[in-house]
């Protein structure tokens, strides 16, 4: 029995969680960096928009940390099963903190700032995977289900306060500032990782630095590897397809954050407010889903949930619309996104089953795989939201989102009704396990 396992298959309790020693560095250097991520991005974007007034640009600098996971995010991800991901996590944390500080030095050239963002951007894929996996490892049952829930209210609470602070600082702060507070983040990050992660071996070390019959492995053999495990189990199929489905329109706003706010009459200070407001509403309704529904009864509930992040976006666009600016238009647009993001805590209980569904040698694949998308699709709906908001009012942009996305999770959230009863196993092996 793992750390990680209560042994009686009793529900787990905060304390418990918190009481396995490499959970603790795993979910405050999450936490950490995350927040310094939230300040870089929205200082980049209002300073991009400052620059050139153009809503796609300011979106598309707001994409650009996603977007390295749609072009090249299988591929990395493959480094946290070929590598001990100890030495991923931190080799990745000191790098990203020093091209961020260079992102920092005074009269960088916009174009410039942009590319170090796409480097910083592209050691995403291996940290994530590395880390998702390695929570995987050291926590097992319920205790991984509420680890869970508590590593995606961290995530949440870390945008919320990410976005307010950044929407205060960026009004009285140089944006090289909050850059550098950002590459901090990830130096502190570091050494706590180095300090209290137990050294395991890679995953794959098994196996000779081969697939076991003999051949050698490569990073695009082990990302085949990954993408073949879920195309041929069809839990995993519907659980992916939801997950992409439902954050591409739940989440196509936050790129247009800047115009939408400045539609309504505010300004950056409330910008971080309106950012924050569905992280805020994850918050609460994880931890609802965590400790008072529990993962059957959440995945049972899941098509409303999923229903309640998208409706209320329709809402929100629509009032923008016909509102205009006024506090009071922005204040119920807030209203609505919090209440949008209490739908959105159905990705902890999905979660869940993809980590039900997938071989343990195989995490870091299958991860990169489903989080390369996940972060893709955010991309992508950023940008097509900002050359949508090009030609017609945001608060319109907004609603489509939301009405679009009523429709398009439908034939998803069938798929996965479908194959609620599937175990993990149930689909053809992609390849010798090493757990």
């Amino acid at each position: 029995m793992s750390e990680g396992d209560t042994g009686d298959g009793r529900p787990a309790t905060f304390g418990e969680v918190f009481a396995v020693r490499e959970f603790r560095p795993l979910f405050g250097t999450y936490t950490l960096s995350t927040i310094g991520d939230e300040l870089a991005r929205v200082a980049l974007t209002v300073l991009v928009y400052q620059r050139t007034d153009s809503p796609l640009l300011s979106a598309l600098t707001f994409a650009l940390s996603f977007l390295p996971w749609a072009v090249g995010g299988p591929v990395l991800a493959t480094f946290a099963d070929r590598f001990p991901r100890h030495r991923v996590l931190i080799a990745s944390d000191v790098v990203r903190a020093l091209l961020v500080a260079a992102m920092a030095l005074p009269g960088m050239p916009l174009a410039l700032l942009l590319v170090l963002l796409l480097m910083v951007s592209l050691l995403a894929p291996p940290f994530e995977s590395a880390r998702s996996a390695l929570m995987a490892d050291v926590l097992e049952g319920e205790r991984y289900a509420v680890a869970t829930s508590l590593t995606n209210v961290s995530l949440q609470v870390a945008q919320v306060v990410g976005f307010v602070v950044a929407g205060g600082l960026v009004t009285v702060l140089d944006p090289s500032v909050v850059l550098l507070l950002d590459a901090a983040t990830f130096l502190v990050s570091a050494v706590w990782l180095a300090a209290t992660l137990e050294r395991r071996p890679a995953p794959v070390a098994a196996l000779d630095d081969g697939v076991g019959d003999g051949s050698p492995s490569s990073v695009w053999r082990d990302a085949a590897e990954g993408l073949r495990l879920i195309g041929r189990t069809p839990r995993l199929l519907s659980i992916i397809a939801l997950l992409w489905t439902g954050t591409l329109f739940a989440n196509a706003a936050e790129g247009i954050a800047v115009p939408l706010t400045e539609s309504l009459g505010e300004g950056p200070a409330q910008l971080g407010v309106l950012l924050a407001a569905n992280p805020l509403g994850v918050t609460v309704g994880g931890l609802v889903v965590a400790r008072l529904l529990g993962t059957a009864r959440s995945e049972r509930l899941m098509p409303v949930l999923v229903a309640l992040s998208l409706a209320p976006v329709l809402l929100a666009g629509l009032v923008a619309v016909a509102a205009g600016p006024g506090r009071g238009a922005y204040a119920v647009v807030v209203a609505l996104l919090f209440v949008a993001g209490l739908g959105a805590s159905w990705t902890i209980p999905l979660n869940v089953s993809f980590v039900q569904a997938v071989p343990a040698a195989y995490r870091g694949r299958a991860f990169g795989v489903a989080v390369s998308g996940l972060y893709g699709v955010q991309g992508l709906g950023a940008l097509g939201a900002g050359l949508a908001a090009e030609r017609v009012p945001p608060g319109a942009v907004v609603a489509a989102a939301g009405g679009l996305g009523l429709l398009a999770v439908v034939p998803p959230l069938l798929g996965f009704a479908r194959t609620r009863a599937a175990v993990a196993g149930d689909g053809p092996a992609a390849g010798p396990s090493v757990s």
